[in-house]
């Protein structure tokens, strides 16, 4: 859905109250607190008074709207803004597209974001992996500033992340403390169903991978990028949509919420063809 469509489509408050009630219960009103349908209306509100725990309740309850001070149209625009971004959206845009302050946006932006997280199945088949560094780039620095070891695998001012692709599928990714083969051989058969063909680079970390999966290697430092179908080319298109991210619209983001950026690059991504994207986040915004 674009701007002009939820516009249309949610013209007031109320409408975008039925359509979450109609998202999250179906348009059968169920108590968050004891999940008891008897319930009777609040005349004049949009709330709910349970008969069985006797509470009163919204649709928000529980929800990443929970005792929101904002319209719910400007969540829906916010939503709306967020999934068509393919490179994401700084607060401060967002801040001056639905006229909130900054740290309004902010905080709407890490709610979104909270809802974009996605656990989803193993991944099987052609599996591609990676690892890359977020963080800043030296020649973009004041030489004061300028770090060691700022090109290639990282510097000590950049946070490692690893990735996990299956061609024409889904993508995972995260950051990770760092690029040992214990820690990416472990998150591989956390999210790697056995017997997949992993493709991957040269890098020692991957070494041991046969005993459970078949494993093919391209050799980036012999300038190898392809060998027929053994390539990891599309984890590298990922990354560089992430990358453009972070240092055209959000410009730094701290270790400390960046697996939140990585995941909604991560479900902008992996539904990237569902028409339904927009009730498919509101699903997993009010869950």
């Amino acid at each position: 859905m674009n701007l002009i469509q939820i516009y249309k489509k949610f013209p007031t408050q109320q409408d975008c109250l039925k359509h979450l009630e109609l998202v999250r219960w179906n348009n059968i009103p169920k108590c968050p607190y004891c999940k008891s349908e008897n319930q009777t209306p609040l005349k004049n509100t949009s709330r709910y008074h349970c008969n069985n725990c006797n509470t009163s309740y919204s649709v928000t309850v529980g929800t990443i709207f929970h005792k929101t001070k904002c319209d719910l149209q400007k969540w829906f625009l916010a939503i709306t803004l967020v999934l068509n971004a393919k490179k994401g959206i700084s607060a401060r845009q967002l801040a001056r597209d639905i006229e909130v302050t900054k740290d309004t946006s902010w905080y709407m932006l890490m709610r979104i974001r909270k809802a974009f997280k996605e656990y989803g199945e193993l991944l099987e088949g052609i599996i591609e992996v990676d690892e890359t560094y977020v963080g800043g780039k030296n020649k973009n620095r004041h030489n004061d500033k300028k770090t060691k070891g700022g090109q290639g695998r990282g510097g000590e001012d950049k946070t490692p992340v690893f990735g996990m692709l299956q061609r024409d599928g889904n993508v995972k990714a995260a950051k990770v403390n760092d690029v040992s083969g214990k820690t990416l051989k472990g998150a591989i058969k956390a999210n790697v169903k056995k017997g997949a063909q992993i493709m991957s680079d040269e890098w020692k970390s991957y070494n041991g991978l046969a005993l459970l999966y078949g494993h093919d290697i391209v050799k980036h430092g012999m300038g190898e990028y392809v060998n027929g179908a053994v390539h990891t080319n599309t984890l590298e298109g990922f990354w560089s949509l992430l990358k453009r991210g972070v240092i055209g619209q959000f410009h730094y983001v701290t270790p400390t919420y960046l697996n939140k950026y990585i995941d909604e690059f991560c479900f902008r991504y992996n539904n990237r063809n569902n028409t339904e994207i927009f009730n498919l986040t509101l699903q997993k915004a009010v869950a």
